[in-house]
């Protein structure tokens, strides 16, 4: 067992603000129940904190997460064992960089249960529980008429059913969209099929993304977008935080288990549309900006989900085996990811988690912590003085 380490809080190196990123940023999260020889497990209960079975020394960060060495972290919330990827720039490919990022740390965690099995002659399965999609919202379009309340909102009518299509499953409950500091976070299942999982979070970060230029975010575009919304449909309060939730109980009947092709669903708009439809028109318009967050790939597999061609995990009779056991069977395109090059961030993290040396005005730091997800604390390896540096302020030395 290794012992717990104080973490320093950011008063210990400087009292300045924290900061934010100047681009914007997505992230993605992934929460993941713990099974111990198939039965369900807090972590807490088993593990005092993810050094129990992480085998790498792990940098820490602030709170009760650590640093992973693929450069995403890792913590238990509530019950749950949590990885998350490290923020990333927005920009071409930037979702196919996220999905290939959180898949990375997801196998390495998969990889310490699987040593752990053999010493403890235990079976630790990784039950997937919930996912996360972070994107910053960026002040440039905040306005008294455009507030990331109102555009959280307006995407909880419009992300649900694209995102049912492409990232839910029978047994799920609701799709997300929450107002946070600065970002808007969508909360879908956990998706165990990576190359869905980038096509369902390409499209919710790419219509996203181009809802927030929109001159308004008031739900009148719906009606002049003719946005097909499912009537009778209304958004209730999320369960956790601020912001709103589709759940199965806000439409007239349960959508995440009716016939996804049967054309029995009256939209506002008059029309009758199967689930599918509806996803479909809501998803087209967008196509270049999923595109420009994914690839030709990526809208090309969502647009054959939509259209039909290709199976929705909803077009399964019963929640797919894969959940149970996520990241066991290593079937997923690593070789794909590896073609895209890390963003600047990412290379900056890729120094810190290793504990490299980073260049800051001509001077050499020691990476001590991470503080919060875009600042580093650091020690100056001469001197020993301590400080608080952000990842730009890392990127042209590193």
């Amino acid at each position: 067992m290794k012992s717990k380490k104080h973490h320093p809080s950011r008063s210990k190196y400087d009292r300045r603000p924290a900061q934010n990123p100047p681009v914007p940023v997505i992230g993605l999260e992934a929460e993941f129940t713990l099974l111990v020889d198939g039965k369900p497990r807090r972590p807490e209960m088993i593990f005092r904190d993810p050094r129990d079975f992480v085998r790498a020394s792990m940098l820490p960060r602030t709170g009760k997460s650590y640093q992973l060495p693929t450069g995403g972290a890792v913590y238990f919330d509530t019950g749950v064992i949590e990885v998350a990827t490290p923020i990333i720039e927005v920009g071409p490919g930037c979702c196919l960089r996220a999905v290939h990022s959180l898949w990375e740390q997801i196998h390495y965690i998969r990889g310490e249960l699987d040593v752990l099995e053999r010493v403890r002659g235990q079976r630790l399965d990784l039950c997937g529980f919930s996912a996360h999609y972070n994107v910053s919202f960026p002040a440039a379009y905040e306005s008294a008429t455009r507030s990331v309340g109102k555009l959280a909102l307006l995407l909880c009518h419009m992300l649900p059913l694209p995102t049912m299509l492409l990232a839910a499953n029978r047994e799920s409950t609701g799709v997300g969209v929450r107002p946070r500091d600065g970002r808007i976070e969508i909360t879908v299942d956990f998706t165990p099929d990576p190359e869905l999982m980038a096509a369902a979070v390409s499209t919710a970060i790419g219509v996203s993304y181009e809802v927030m230029t929109w001159k308004s975010y008031e739900l009148t575009q719906l009606t002049e977008r003719s946005i097909p919304v499912i009537e009778g449909y209304k958004p209730r309060k999320h369960t956790s935080r601020k912001g709103w939730l589709a759940r199965m109980d806000c439409y007239p009947r349960n959508p995440f288990t009716a016939d996804v092709n049967a054309t029995d669903w009256l939209c506002r708009d008059g029309q009758m549309r199967s689930l599918r439809g509806a996803a479909r028109e809501i998803a087209t318009p967008f196509a270049s900006a999923v595109e420009t967050m994914g690839d030709a790939t990526t809208v090309e597999h969502a647009l054959a989900v939509l259209h039909g061609r290709a199976r929705s995990l909803l077009d399964f009779e019963n929640r797919p085996p894969g959940y149970e056991n996520v990241a066991r069977e290593r079937k997923w395109n690593r070789r794909r990811g590896r073609k895209l090059p890390l963003s600047n961030y990412e290379r900056v993290i890729d120094r810190v988690v290793s504990k490299r040396p980073l260049w800051y005005k001509g001077i050499r730091y020691q990476p001590v912590q991470m503080v919060g997800w875009y600042e580093v604390a650091v020690r100056e390896m001469r001197s020993g003085v301590r400080l608080v540096l952000t990842l730009d302020d890392l990127v042209s030395g590193e």
